[in-house]
């Protein structure tokens, strides 16, 4: 089975209530044409979606089930090389891809739930 990058906009993910926050978790989304592996991340009410593959080797990042963030809860961290990521836009700022950026996945919170939305 393929694995996809990008899914289709109105799918519900979960209540924005239920992501700790700050927090951070995974979504598989099986499709006809293969699984979307993605994950969100909340500070507060602003929820950003990411693919959930590292640019150095396109690994996913978190080992644990749904440990993206650094220990202080500020940065995505990949769990497999130490690559440190921006929450708001996915930057690594940190490792052996700095400069290089996560892959957008479009979220929506409307009606206090967590969407995928349109690109």
């Amino acid at each position: 089975m393929d694995r996809l990058t990008s899914t289709p906009a109105g799918v519900t993910l979960c209540a924005l209530a239920d992501l700790p926050d700050p927090g951070a978790r995974n979504f598989v989304l099986e499709m006809k044409a293969g699984r979307f592996h993605g994950f969100v991340v909340r500070r507060g009410d602003t929820v950003t979606g990411y693919v959930d593959a590292c640019p150095h080797m396109g690994l996913p990042l978190a080992q644990q089930l749904d440990h993206y963030l650094a220990d202080a809860g500020d940065l995505i961290q990949c769990s497999w090389h130490g690559a440190l990521f921006r929450p708001e836009d996915g930057l690594c700022v940190g490792g052996p891809c700095t400069g290089r950026k996560l892959q957008p996945w479009p979220v929506e919170v409307s009606g206090g739930k967590v969407r995928t939305a349109a690109s």
